[in-house]
This record gives C-alpha cells, sequence and structure tokens, in this order.
C-alpha cells in the first residue's frame, strides 16, 4: 500500500513538470524500509530511523524533507500517515570556496588534455573542445554532454530543457564558434551514428562520471590546485571561473552592476539572482571594481 501511494505521489508530480528522479530513488528505498518493517503508512519512528541511517548530515536532512514532503501530500486523503518533523538533521550549509582558474592554468589543462591518447582519435580532441567550451561559455557539464548537432546554430547553442526545464541560446564568442566547428569536421569525419556532440569511443554518449574523471586526472597533470580544502580539483569550477571573469571583464560604468548580473544570470540560465550570487567569488579585480565604484560615488556627492 505505501508503494502504491508512492507511485501515485511521483505521477501526481511529474504530471506538473517535475523531474522526481531523485525523489524517487529516495521514497522507493523508504518504501522497502517500511515494508521489512511491516508498515503500510508513514510513520514518524521509522522515517526517524530510515533517514538516520545516511551517511552524512546533508544527506539525512535530503531524506527526511523528501519523506515529509510525501506524507504531506497522504496525508491529504489518508490521515494515517504521520508527517515527520524536518529539522532533526538540520546542518548549517557552508559554502565551500571555489577555485577561480587563471587564463594561464586553464590554457595547460587544455594543454595536457590535446596530448591524451590514443593519438590520432577523436579522444584529445573530444575533451580538450569539452573543457574548452566550457571554460568559454559556463554550460553545465549535464548540459554539454546533452548538446546535439542540430543545437549548433548561426546564432549560438540552443540549450535544451535544463535544470530549471527551461530553454535558451547561448551565444558563442568567435573564437569558440570556430574552434566547435573544427571539432565538428573532425566528429563526421568519424563516421559515427549518433547525432551528440560529445562521445565517447565505444558509446553514443560520454558519462557525467567518465568526464570527471578525466578532468582530475588531466587537472593533476597541469598542476591546477583544488579547492581550499578539498584534495581533487572540480570540474564545476570551470563554472564558477566564467560567472566571475564575465563579471571582470564587463564596462565599469556606474549603475550598470545590475544590468550586468540579469545579463550574466539569463546566459548560465539561472531561474533568479541568487543562483548567480553562489557562483561568484571575490577576486583581486573585482574587489578593485568595487572601491573605484565607491570612490567615483563619494566624489560625485562631494561637488
Amino acid at each position: 500500500m505505501l508503494r502504491r501511494s508512492i507511485d501515485s505521489y511521483l505521477a501526481f508530480c511529474r504530471a506538473f513538470g517535475k523531474d522526481m528522479e531523485n525523489e524517487g530513488y529516495y521514497l522507493r528505498s523508504f518504501a522497502r524500509f517500511g515494508s521489512e518493517h511491516g508498515e503500510a503508512h508513514v510513520r514518524t519512528q521509522s522515517a526517524v530511523e530510515w533517514a538516520a541511517d545516511a551517511p552524512s548530515p546533508q544527506e539525512r536532512e535530503r531524506r527526511l524533507r523528501t519523506v515529509a514532503r510525501f506524507a504531506e501530500h497522504a496525508h491529504a486523503e489518508d490521515p494515517r500517515h504521520e508527517v515527520p518533523p524536518i529539522h532533526l538533521f538540520a546542518h548549517r550549509r557552508v559554502r565551500a570556496l571555489p577555485r577561480i582558474y587563471s587564463a594561464e592554468e586553464i590554457r595547460r589543462l587544455l594543454e595536457a588534455t590535446s596530448r591524451l591518447s590514443p593519438a590520432g582519435s577523436l579522444r584529445p580532441h573530444t575533451y580538450t573542445t569539452l573543457f574548452g567550451l566550457l571554460a568559454a561559455t559556463g554550460l553545465r557539464v549535464s548540459e554539454a554532454l546533452s548538446l546535439r548537432l542540430q543545437d549548433i546554430t548561426d546564432d549560438g547553442l540552443v540549450i535544451r530543457e535544463t535544470k530549471f526545464h527551461k530553454s535558451r541560446l547561448v551565444p558563442l564568442h568567435p573564437t569558440t564558434a570556430a574552434v566547435l566547428l573544427r571539432y565538428l569536421e573532425r566528429h563526421r569525419r568519424a563516421a559515427t551514428a549518433t547525432d551528440r556532440i560529445f562521445i565517447a569511443p565505444r558509446s553514443n554518449r560520454l558519462a557525467y562520471r567518465t568526464v570527471h574523471t578525466w578532468f582530475v586526472h588531466l587537472a593533476r597533470k597541469a598542476c591546477l590546485p583544488p579547492r581550499p580544502g578539498r584534495r581533487i580539483p572540480l570540474i564545476h569550477d570551470l563554472r564558477h571561473t566564467f560567472a566571475v571573469r564575465a563579471l571582470e571583464s564587463s564596462p565599469g560604468r556606474t549603475g550598470s552592476a545590475d544590468r550586468h548580473m540579469r545579463a550574466l544570470s539569463t546566459y548560465l540560465g539561472h531561474a533568479n539572482f541568487s543562483g548567480t550570487y553562489w557562483y561568484l567569488q571575490a577576486t583581486p579585480q573585482l574587489l578593485r571594481g568595487v572601491a573605484d565604484a565607491c570612490e567615483a560615488f563619494l566624489g560625485a556627492g562631494e561637488r
């Protein structure tokens, strides 16, 4: 009965356009736990016990919140479902400082990537183009891996149905577009049966885990440092780097910060500014721009 209620809840949410992949995984795991304990409804004690078995405070809170949302929905039709409290495993989320790569570090990464074996194969060109595109556009890795040939247009890249179920057009700098077109020529000569842009040697799509593994290996070869407090470099920091460098290169006219942030948020595919702020990190150049703007503002006031 619990499993049927969960399936009904998932179908209801998906009908409204929600992905529910992670929620479905958690709830089916909870349903198995409840079945092993002979329970047909959500019980607070069982939900807490199941959530407490997770390996980290973040995962425990995520599990309990997922069950609580389902229980609220199910309780409306069947009050025998108990709604567990969601703050038992609450933790303070601390933002890890991203690593903002310099142009020289990205150059070293791409050089190391271009030497991938086997020489003469499509692999070194695939990864060099992929990492270069991520650095030049700030795309999410999943967005780049989902690109198909028809998504490349004269106006830029068409990013379809992404994280927030929105599509957007990402304009490309002429140099980036030229590199991408050169890669596509090699892609066509490889005579692959798929229309995906970034492909693996023996399948039609690169897996995220594979891409991340290669990035860590190549970033270490290129001597790219990891985030503070982390052992390995993270490919997601290329997106952080793009966001910061985009603001650094924006014209510094007084009152233009809001327009730059709006443009950057749209380009990155964020639903609101808060998502964009999460990607920003203070750098000497940004702080110098802030100081110059303050001096200009105060100087105008004195006149």
